[in-house]
């Protein structure tokens, strides 16, 4: 080269441009639209300390339900037979506490262990037979609710041991008093360092999935995002744990949510079994030549679902101190749609716990809202059908795009 000649700029490295997947982050987005707007049409009214409570214990058994549908949609299947499960273990669990005087405890137990063999005998219709899971849990809507008349005919079995009441209407005592908060007035102080707690062990954990996926070479959010991601959800959770703070402390219902949560969510993405379920409603070719037990995760799948249809039918029996022959009607509608809402694929293989939970939300702060502007039942209906339309039609959207991008 001339030592006359001028310099050749080097090109700068291309800047890495902060972008947001919105298959995944679209649902919180829309979410967060969603409170907006029945806040501004309910006057701040939905945000109340009081509702926010109301929300979260009226909705808890559609998102237990939630959960377990979840991970029976991302492994290729449908359950229509949750609603009709609810009903019979809650009538169960009334004749083993009212009828028979059983220990609250045991009752319990035995409960979810019913509803255990309705998930393995349904299961194994669908894993070792080969029957639609379609079918099999049709059928098993009409059996369970036939059972549900049978055993409790027309009227209802009450009431319930104070322990079930408190498990799904009652509140953590304030062992720790509480605290002032200048305007908001005091608040529990035990619900608030629970909620710190959350806070930090929730950017641990991030921190930690951050440097490991750097350490194997992956693709990572910039930094700013990811703080940016860490504080928005810190300031969601410590906004909601102050509001219940200010009401009458955490509900029960709610610790029982965060544990399911937690530990479905560590089962589903860090577990063996978990990626099995994946692998399985993704591409059931390719999980049989993989070696992937097929039929003994597809069969395990329902068993789980049982169990926590008995859960809720507990929960929903004891808020209500009382087990009737009606109870369950639609739940099963509302599980499956907060599954599809949250970001579940029709066709299998995609979806996360997290995303169920917020899709059961949405559809509450939907029913709630509406119901405190005065909107008729069938307006409710018509928004909520709505919705679900629209979530599974940008699933739709968002993979022909994706599709259209390779």
């Amino acid at each position: 080269m001339d030592a006359s000649s001028p310099p050749v700029a080097t090109p700068e490295p291309p800047r890495r441009r902060i972008r947001i997947n919105l298959r995944q982050s679209g649902i919180y987005v829309a979410f967060a639209m969603i409170i907006v707007l029945f806040t501004v049409l309910t006057d701040g009214d939905l945000l109340e300390p009081g509702n926010i409570s109301n929300i979260i214990v009226q909705n808890s058994y559609v998102l237990i339900l939630a959960i377990g549908m979840i991970l029976v949609i991302i492994s290729g299947h449908i359950d229509l037979s949750v609603g009709s499960v609810v009903a019979v273990t809650g009538g169960l669990s009334a004749v083993l506490t009212v009828n028979w005087g059983m220990p609250w405890w045991l009752a319990v137990l035995v409960t979810l262990a019913a509803g255990a063999l309705i998930g393995a005998a349904q299961g194994y219709w669908v894993a070792f037979f080969g029957i639609p899971a379609f079918i099999v849990t049709l059928g098993g809507m009409l059996v369970f609710r036939a059972l549900t008349l049978t055993v409790l005919g027309n009227q209802g079995i009450g009431p319930f041991p104070n322990e079930i009441r408190t498990l799904a209407n009652g509140f953590t005592d304030g062992y720790l008093g509480n605290v002032g908060l200048g305007p908001l007035g005091g608040a529990d102080v035990l619900s608030l360092l629970v909620g710190i707690l959350v806070v930090v062990g929730f950017a641990l954990v991030q921190w930690r999935t951050r440097r490991a996926r750097q350490g194997y070479g992956q693709v990572v959010d910039p930094f700013p995002l990811f703080v940016g991601k860490i504080v928005l959800a810190a300031f969601v959770v410590m906004f909601v744990v102050v509001q219940l703070a200010r009401f009458r402390n955490l509900p029960w219902v709610l610790v029982l949510l965060a544990v399911l949560v937690l530990a479905y969510s560590l089962m589903a993405n860090r577990s063996v079994f978990g990626r099995h379920i994946y692998a399985v409603g993704g591409n059931l070719q390719a999980a049989t030549l993989s070696g992937v037990r097929v039929k003994p995760v597809t069969f395990w799948v329902f068993v789980n679902m049982g169990v926590l249809a008995a859960l809720a039918g507990v929960i929903f029996a004891g808020r209500l101190n009382q087990a009737g022959p009606t109870a369950g009607t639609s739940f099963e509608l509302d599980a499956i749609a907060a599954a599809f809402i949250g970001g579940a694929a029709v066709q299998g293989g995609v979806g996360k716990v997290i995303g169920a939970i917020t899709g059961g939300l949405i559809m509450g702060v939907i029913n709630n809202g509406m119901s405190l502007i005065g909107a008729p039942s069938e307006r409710v209906m018509l928004v909520k059908g709505l919705v679900l339309l629209a979530a599974v039609a940008y699933d739709v959207w968002t993979k022909r795009r994706a599709g259209a991008v390779r």
